[in-house]
């Protein structure tokens, strides 16, 4: 190889530190770097359109609501043709919740999955005077009482919050092909109590992204609690936010929550060496997602780690706390149009909630919004 290869993951300590790291750590480092990684922004990484990132790089760390639109480009190489079906199903099994399976379509795997997150609870547990709340009912009293329970409603986030509700209503829906919805019923309740919770929201993060909470949470005391917000372990070292599962129904139920995490594929321009296949397993393997990866600021996809006590005590409980979330994680719609979907129906929830929608009216838009999503794509 000439040059390294060219990699592109997303511009924070966990999604850069520790791709950044192993380049030099890995076993069969030489004085050549093997992948020379540049990073863009989370709003990049959650919207830009895939076939553009997979024409310049060869590894892409990629959400796994993109592998439909990948899928129809023809821009990302199939990984059961690169690595041993025994070394895919180990690291199948290795997984924790369903984030392997979040990068498998239409019979082929299309990305390793790296990291490991999904929408949980973060609280302030200095500012917390009760128990955090297990069930939307007691998330509603409490930021009845407070005025302090934040949404995340920026970007992609007003209908992700959405889903993870209806989730909670709804956990047999399975969204990930695009072709199951919620009942007309279930959208209406999710809908209405995110309309409430996000009047009672303070102003300030209502134009933040995850980070921008979790970051205003650190420095400052307007928010206690946030229901729902894809979980950041860099945050529950700092000895100030803590995590716990997302809300389910009701107190016992089963906590509803929308997949996120991260998974690096391979472009279709990239001539894949066995130096680049050791390289990924490498990352991928047990020891280095239970030291390396949560070393380097980095977010482990293996349950092993997850539940390793050495590590849960480093980081608050992070993933002890979270890991029935994870596993009940429910995978979103991937076809090609959900992405357009995805921050065309956040955007209409932000203008809905503010303008007083009422449910009836906001379920029938949505339903719309997702048959038009497939119908466009159907049309090309």
């Amino acid at each position: 190889m000439s040059a390294p290869y060219k990699g592109l993951t997303w511009d924070h300590p966990r999604g850069a530190n520790t791709l950044i790291a192993a380049v030099d750590a890995w076993p069969g480092a030489s004085n050549q770097p093997l992948i020379e990684w540049s990073t863009h922004p989370l709003e990049g990484f959650e919207s830009h359109p895939i076939s553009e990132l997979c024409a310049h790089n060869d590894l892409i760390v990629l959400d796994h609501p993109h592998i439909g639109e990948a899928i129809s480009h023809n821009c990302l190489q199939p990984l059961d043709q690169i690595f041993d079906p025994l070394d895919l199903a180990t690291l199948q099994a290795d997984t924790i919740g369903p984030c392997f399976s979040s990068y498998n379509m239409s019979g082929r795997q299309w990305a390793l999955p790296l990291d490991a997150a999904t929408q949980v609870m973060a609280y302030r547990e200095d500012l917390l005077t009760c128990e955090p709340p297990k069930s939307w009912q007691e998330v509603e009293r409490l930021s009845t009482s407070t005025g302090r329970v934040a949404l995340s409603l920026a970007g992609p986030h007003a209908f992700l919050t959405l889903l993870s509700i209806a989730t909670a209503l709804e956990p047999e829906t399975d969204l990930r092909n695009g072709d199951e919805w919620f009942g007309h019923a279930s959208i209406c309740e999710a809908y209405g109590l995110l309309k409430r919770l996000a009047i009672k929201s303070p102003a300030k993060t209502l134009s933040l992204n995850p980070i921008g909470i979790l970051e205003a949470m650190t420095t400052g005391e307007d928010v206690v609690l946030c229901p729902l917000i894809y979980g950041y372990v860099n945050y529950a070292g700092n000895g100030r936010i803590r995590y716990r599962d997302a809300p389910s129904l009701r107190s016992g139920g089963m906590p509803g929550s929308i997949l996120g995490g991260t998974g690096i594929g391979i472009s279709n321009r990239c001539a894949v060496t066995n130096d680049l296949k050791d390289h990924l397993l490498w990352l991928m393997s047990p020891s280095t997602q239970r030291r390396f990866i949560p070393d380097h600021d980095g977010q482990p996809s293996n349950r092993t780690a997850w539940r390793d006590p050495g590590i849960n005590d480093i980081w608050g409980d992070f993933y002890s706390a979270t890991m029935t979330t994870i596993e009940a994680a429910r995978i979103r719609p991937r076809h090609d149009g959900y992405i357009t979907l995805q921050t065309r129906a956040s955007t209409y929830l932000r203008n809905a909630v503010s303008t007083d929608v009422p449910p009836d009216r906001a379920a029938r838009a949505l339903s719309d919004m997702l048959a038009h999503s497939k119908s466009v794509v159907e049309e090309v």
